[in-house]
């Protein structure tokens, strides 16, 4: 049995009297597409804010490719390889697609970002840069300001931005929000596409992405990971099915 990338054990989260975090319980193996679904209010966004250093836990332990990151910094887990797209991620929208991906890169490597004019004069950078786009479907966009990108392209770019920090492990909260059913499908083959390559923790309420996408799904409620399986035994999961998916669900195929 192979030994989490990211282990998560006991945390506890309180908003005064309530409870957003109950004793939670995670294990995310390297490689793999892992979905957190849960219905509104089940606290996944509290536990994701936690795992990428938003949030301090009030109790718990989490420990990252062997090391406990539960007292680190958002910005000492990024440089781990721990990385959040989306609600954390910046785009400068009055900058190209691709001086966007040279910031993150620049970052990635130390430098501070008010000399990113300098970044211009490597062009190696702007290659590697130049890649990762390519990669996101936006090999096209290089030049077009990030500003003027429809919505469905921006999270692209964030993917992309979040990407180039290299990341062991890539949280990515409900990347499909917003979108339209050809940008979530141009999405999912995204996210498809990283399989085997960056390991994920996906928080997605489109069901049939979620199960077209994960290799481990768990359900969270009310605070508590109710069960962590495969996308087939969640299904079936009895408690699962009174808690969330209904006794109509059906896995789309």
């Amino acid at each position: 049995m192979s030994i989490a990338l990211l282990q998560v054990d006991g945390l506890i989260k309180r908003f005064g009297g309530l409870v957003a975090t109950d004793h939670a319980q995670l294990a995310v193996r390297r490689g793999e597409i892992h979905a957190l679904i849960g219905p509104n209010g089940a606290g996944k966004t509290t536990l994701i804010q936690q795992l990428s250093g938003a949030l301090a836990p009030d109790a718990g332990r989490m420990v990252f490719d062997g090391v406990d990151i539960t007292s680190l910094s958002m910005h000492e887990r990024v440089h781990r390889g721990l990385a959040r797209s989306y609600q954390i991620t910046s785009i400068f929208k009055r900058l190209s697609v691709l001086d966007n991906v040279a910031l993150a890169l620049q970052a990635r490597e130390g430098s501070s970002f008010r000399f990113w004019r300098a970044a211009r004069s490597e062009g190696r950078r702007y290659e590697e840069a130049a890649a990762v786009l390519a990669r996101v479907g936006l090999g096209q966009q290089l030049q077009q300001l990030a500003g003027a990108l429809s919505h469905g392209q921006q999270r692209q770019l964030e993917v992309g931005i979040a990407l180039a920090t290299h990341p062991k492990l890539l949280l990515l909260d409900e990347p499909m929000a917003g979108m339209g059913a050809e940008e979530s499908e141009r999405m999912v083959h995204l996210l498809l596409s990283l399989r085997g390559q960056t390991t994920m923790l996906l928080v997605e309420h489109d069901m049939d992405a979620v199960f077209r996408l994960a290799d481990t799904i768990s359900v969270l409620v009310s605070g508590r990971v109710i069960a962590s399986s495969t996308p087939q035994q969640i299904r079936v999961h009895p408690e699962v099915r009174r808690a969330y998916l209904g006794d109509d669900f059906e896995v789309p195929a």
